[in-house]
């Protein structure tokens, strides 16, 4: 592993951390020797996502957000090289490993979610205190196990397609990207979309483009789906805390199609709760999938009462 380089600008520090395809980039704000809570975006997202929660956290600690590979400032995987679920999570080992941290606590919104997650169960004794902001730890299928060899075909055909088909990003104006930008994503408002496209475009003489990776588009050809079976037995090896932070107007599943239904997330946090007993907490409340950037105050609390509680018991809220 690559040594990590760091560069302060006032109270947020720039870190670029190598790995054997370029660097992982990633923002840090507070003292590296205080205790370290690894940050984890979203999907097509980038670092900036935690920039209004993180100064509302306790200062006590040491956050890191990182750009996941291919996303933000971070290097794209190699040609031919996919970018599949376990390899985001070895990312976070390999950071682990480059900031030399042997126990930390992860944040994770939505797919970062995921990510953190699996890494947990993977790695257990490495994770101290697990934040899941409108996420669940593993990608549940919601139609079990019949579409698992469909979604493994699919991801491989995918990546084909995009080899054979790549154009050159185009560029456009900066209003025509952000409106795109929020068309597709009707849980960002428009200043949080603009925070996001700053980390997340480049500027040239022309007009703006995406930094991130064609090749990434459609989540479900990405995420490591499991079976409800598997996901109690992975979660069976979880050693942290965790907290489940479900916005009452977020979404409830990977397929926006079935989005209506509730059940999938219940069975997450009942299944949780049985596993975890009281090293699991879930709260509930009032906003949409992005309400860490959109009322980050909402959230702020919760978060700060679980990774200041010492014996991870439930907090009071």
């Amino acid at each position: 592993m690559g040594e990590a380089t760091h560069r302060r600008e006032g109270l947020i520090s720039k870190l670029k951390l190598a790995v054997p395809w370029g660097h992982i980039a990633a923002r840090a704000w507070g003292s590296h020797q205080a205790a370290p809570v690894l940050c984890l975006h979203g999907w097509l997202d980038n670092a900036n996502s935690f920039d209004r929660l993180i100064p509302l956290l306790p200062k006590d600690f040491y956050y890191v957000a990182m750009d996941f590979g291919g996303h933000g400032l971070s290097s794209h995987y190699s040609p031919g090289f996919p970018y599949y679920h376990q390899n985001f999570v070895s990312e976070v080992r390999r950071v682990a490993a480059a900031l030399k941290w042997n126990r930390f606590s992860i944040l994770g919104h939505s797919f970062g979610g995921t990510v953190g997650g699996m890494f947990s169960c993977i790695f257990p004794e490495m994770v101290d205190k697990l934040v899941l902001l409108d996420s669940s730890p593993l990608a549940l299928d919601t139609n079990e196990v019949d579409n698992l060899l469909t979604c493994k075909r699919r991801a491989i055909e995918h990546v084909l397609q995009v080899e054979a088909s790549r154009k050159p990003a185009q560029a456009v104006s900066p209003e025509e990207m952000l409106q795109g930008f929020l068309k597709n994503n009707s849980h960002v408002g428009e200043a949080c979309g603009k925070h996001l496209l700053q980390r997340g475009t480049t500027q040239g003489a022309t007009g703006v483009w995406l930094n991130r990776d064609q090749r990434i588009t459609w989540p479900e050809h990405c995420f490591d789906f499991v079976s409800r079976e598997l996901f109690v037995h992975y979660i069976k090896n979880l050693q942290a805390h965790v907290l489940l932070i479900k916005a009452t107007e977020g979404y409830y599943a990977l397929r926006r199609e079935n989005d209506g239904n509730r059940e999938p997330m219940m069975f997450v946090s009942s299944s949780l709760k049985s596993v975890l007993k009281e090293r699991f907490q879930y709260v509930e409340v009032p906003g949409n999938h992005y309400i860490h950037m959109n009322q980050p105050q909402q959230v702020a609390g919760i978060i700060s009462s679980f990774l200041q509680n010492k014996e991870g018991t439930p907090a009071p809220l």
